[in-house]
């Protein structure tokens, strides 16, 4: 069986796959709670793969297999850069999140609202979940991507790659540019929240939500628009107007009755991206999967090697 689920499921999918001895493939990084599982897989004899997609998967074969050859000639890799973007390709990223939804929205969105840990010029830095987006920082030279956030914890790598001698250690996710804004502003309106409402009930429609989680007196626009304005902090008006006009885009301000999903504002807010962006019918998408290694040699040269 291959995980396709979104990764909040993957511990229970996995206890529920040793009961019945079948084997287990997911795209996901292996939690603490799927290590719980470990001794009873090996026990039933089931074989549990994580990480096998682009990334995590693919781009692991790539580190692997350039580490192994810089050390096979006496190198050392001072530094490992790895970057990926699952993305519609240029010509098809005309909405305003510029992104398409090939897997779970939820899954995407909740992928970019995790702590990171990376190691920099031999620190640690740490970037708590409130200001990864804000953090996002700029790559020019691959297409129109722009966007470049930090990916979880970065740190285990030195270990699982072999490289004790790395003074840093970076993964990424590329997006395109604005994107990484427009996360954080719907994180800062209170569409990430996962907690159930009780509140939140059928006939309900999109500006009604909206007056309840901004606080606005009434459901117009310029009502909610101003308690919007009052919890993000836009970095620019530029900014706040191209935000604030996607947000009219999905039809986030509007009379439309809401079809509510899972009790909460998240899974109700995926299911509107989920209908407005997913992949039509001649669309193309775009991977992009960047690595980066400077490797000192014994004669204390240096090189950079780039893969993609």
């Amino acid at each position: 069986m291959y995980g396709m689920l979104s990764f909040i499921y993957h511990a229970a999918v996995i206890r529920s796959a040793i009961i019945s001895k079948t084997n287990v493939g997911t795209t996901s990084y292996v939690s603490p709670a799927m290590l719980e599982s470990d001794a009873a897989a090996k026990e039933a004899g089931t074989v549990v793969l994580n990480g096998v997609g682009v990334d995590p998967g693919i781009d692991h074969l790539y580190a692997i297999r350039t580490i192994g050859e810089v050390h096979a000639n006496g190198g050392k890799v001072k530094e490992f850069h790895s970057y990926c973007g699952g993305l519609p390709a240029p010509g098809c990223a005309d909405n305003p999140l510029k992104y398409i939804f090939s897997w779970s929205p939820r899954g995407a969105i909740l992928s970019q609202r995790n702590p990171a840990s990376f190691i920099l010029n031999g620190k640690q830095v740490d970037i708590a979940v409130e200001d990864l987006m804000n953090r996002a920082e700029p790559r020019h030279g691959w297409l129109l991507v722009r966007g470049l956030s930090y990916n979880r914890n970065s740190i285990p790598f030195r270990e699982s790659y072999n490289i004790p001698e790395a003074e840093t250690i970076l993964r990424g996710s590329l997006r395109y540019g604005g994107y990484s804004k427009s996360i954080k502003a719907f994180a800062d309106i209170g569409w990430s929240d996962t907690a159930n409402k009780d509140w939140l009930k059928p006939g309900l429609t999109w500006a009604q939500i909206h007056q309840k989680i901004t606080g606005a007196s009434d459901t117009s626009e310029s009502s909610i628009v101003s308690c919007i304005n009052a919890k993000c902090k836009f970095p620019s008006k530029a900014e706040r107007k191209r935000i604030i006009s996607s947000v009219r885009h999905f039809g986030l301000f509007s009379s439309e009755q809401v079809t509510i999903r899972g009790e909460n504002l998240l899974d109700t807010l995926c299911g509107q991206l989920e209908k407005l962006l997913s992949f039509k019918r001649g669309e193309r998408d775009l991977v992009m999967l960047p690595h980066k290694f400077v490797v000192e040699w014994t004669d204390g040269k240096k090189d950079t090697r780039t893969y993609s």
